[in-house]
Formats: C-alpha cells, structure tokens, sequence
C-alpha cells in the first residue's frame, strides 16, 4: 500500500520499496541495484552515481502525484533521458513478450475468441513499439543534441508533445473483452486472473511513464532549449564583440597612412612622406578599408578624432 509522504534524500531506500513495491522497476530503470542495505537515498544514489533530486523527482511524482515546477532547473535531463531509455527495453524486451506468453498459456487453443484476443494484444504492441522507436529514433537524439550545446533546426520539443498521444485505448479494450466475455469452458481460470492482473499493473506503469515524459521530461527539455538559445545568442553577442574588436586592430603604419589621409595627402604623397611605394600605400588603404569597415574619407576623420590620432582643432581650422 502506497504511504501518502514525500520521500526525501535522507530517507532510507529500503522504505520506498517498502511502501510502494511498484518502485522496483524505477530502481532497475534508474540503473540504481538491489543489495543496499539500509542506507539512504542519498547514499545509495552516490555510490551507484544517480542524480539523487532528480530521482526523487521522479519517485515522488509516480507515488503521489507530486509535479515538479516547470522551471525547475535541478532536474537533470541526463539523468531523466537514461531512465525513459531503460524503461523501452523493460516494456518492450520484456514486459510485453512475457505477457503474451501468458495470455497463449491462459486461453484455450484454436478458439476463435482466444485468437482475437492475441491479434487484438499485438496491434497494441505494435503501436506501443511505434510509439517508443519514434522517440528513441527522434526526440531521444535531439535531446542529447542539447545537452552538447547543439539546437537541431526544424524539431523541438513542442512538436513531441503535439503528438504524444494516449497508447492504452487498445489495452483497455482488451481488458474489457477479457472481463466480459471469458473465462469460457476450458480455459484456466487462475492463470488468465493472474495474466489480466499483470495488464492491468503494466497499464498503470505505462501511464506513469507517459506522465513523467510529459510533466517532467518535456518541462525539463523547454528549460533546455531556452538555455540554448540564451548561450547561442551570447556567443553570437560575443562574436559581433570580437569582430569588431578585431576591425579596430589596425597597425601602427596603418594609423599613420590614416592621417595622412584626413590631412589630405594623396597616394603617392603619402608614399614619400613614409619613404614607401604607391603600391604599398594603396594595399594598406585597401587593409584599413577591410578592418575598420570605413570607405570615406569622413568616416576616417572621425574614427581618427575618435581615437586620438589628430588634433580636433586641426580639422576645425
């Protein structure tokens, strides 16, 4: 039975499985394993290097419906994107083949309603294996896309949510069809009791899968990319910074070929003053045209007042 607390880093591990045996799973999914004595949370999340808050995120939203803010940045979406990709191999390697086991095992073989009911489970795993390969194959690769700096263009995380839909109409309907109409003569009733109750504990585990994806991990996913975008446009800020920076990085003949220049000397009055060619004097012309972004000789004036490399007078007078 499920005791209504929030679990905390210091509370013992053994107390979560205590009270809510369903959190077996977590542990496995969480990579957290069995043998960990009475140490606490915190404890064993260390040794077995677990992000502790945002397991206990997870642990308390599953047993009490306890959502996180959507602007809590202590979640980690590390921590969160290899616990979903434990929890597919679970349900998709293990949970749903054993259950169809079962189910062959529980009804009576050649039965027509017996064979609708296995065609009717595997349309259901079918679409749940739809359902987890797109995310592992789309939105699991963006998000470790964000979490090394990178913004794929054309995906986000709102576009998951748009189609991240219900995956239990099809299970639910399979109960209801095992509930209403069977066991029939010949059918072992205990076994197909035992098999509907795994159903049912697998519907529920889904739905708290889907809802930590969507209450946590997609909250946790916006806070990521809004990162992103602050990080890209600071670097762009800091590129615009540096270039031009490196646009007022002109050389010392190059500062004398400006005043020269707002004096109103011409090339090769220039070349004479400096005792060099024409030549020269065009390709530094040419240079401080490129690093200053400067084509007038006004524009020169002003950056030569600006930074001190002619009296203001002399220009007035």
């Amino acid at each position: 039975m499920k005791r209504l607390k929030l679990y905390e880093a210091d509370d013992k591990m053994i107390d979560i499985i205590s009270d809510n045996y369903s959190m077996l799973q977590g542990l496995s999914a969480f990579g957290i394993r069995l043998g960990f004595g009475d140490k606490t949370v915190n404890e064993v999340c260390i040794r077995q290097d677990v992000d502790c808050y945002t397991f206990l995120t997870v642990v308390n939203f599953i047993i009490n419906g306890y959502a996180p803010k959507g602007t809590d940045e202590r979640i980690s979406v590390k921590t969160l994107l290899a616990y979903l990709r434990a929890s597919h191999r679970y349900f998709l390697d293990f949970q749903l083949p054993s259950i169809r086991r079962k189910l062959e095992e529980s009804l009576a073989s050649g039965d027509e309603l017996a064979t609708l009911i296995l065609r009717l489970y595997d349309e259901y795993a079918r679409n749940i294996h739809l359902h987890m390969k797109y995310e592992e194959k789309t939105l699991f690769p963006y998000v470790e896309a964000l979490l090394a700096g990178e913004q794929k263009p054309n995906y986000n995380v709102a576009i998951f949510s748009k189609h991240h839909g219900d995956t239990t109409r099809k299970l639910q309907e399979l109960k209801h069809i095992i509930i209403k109409y069977l066991p029939q003569d010949g059918l072992t009733n205990n076994q197909l009791t035992a098999t509907l109750f795994d159903i049912y504990n697998i519907e529920e585990w889904l739905n708290n899968h889907s809802h930590v994806e969507d209450i946590i991990f997609v909250p946790a996913i916006r806070l990521l990319e809004e990162r992103i975008k602050t990080q890209d446009a600071t670097s762009r800020i800091s590129q615009i910074i540096n270039n031009a920076e490196n646009r007022e990085a002109i050389s010392e003949r190059e500062r004398e070929i400006i005043v020269c220049l707002v004096q109103g000397l011409s090339n090769k009055e220039i070349a004479d003053r400096l005792c060099i060619s024409v030549h020269t004097v065009v390709t530094h012309r040419r240079n401080i045209s490129r690093k200053l972004q400067i084509h007038s000789l006004a524009g020169l004036t002003l950056y030569a007042i600006a930074n001190n490399l002619i009296d203001r007078s002399i220009i007035i007078g």
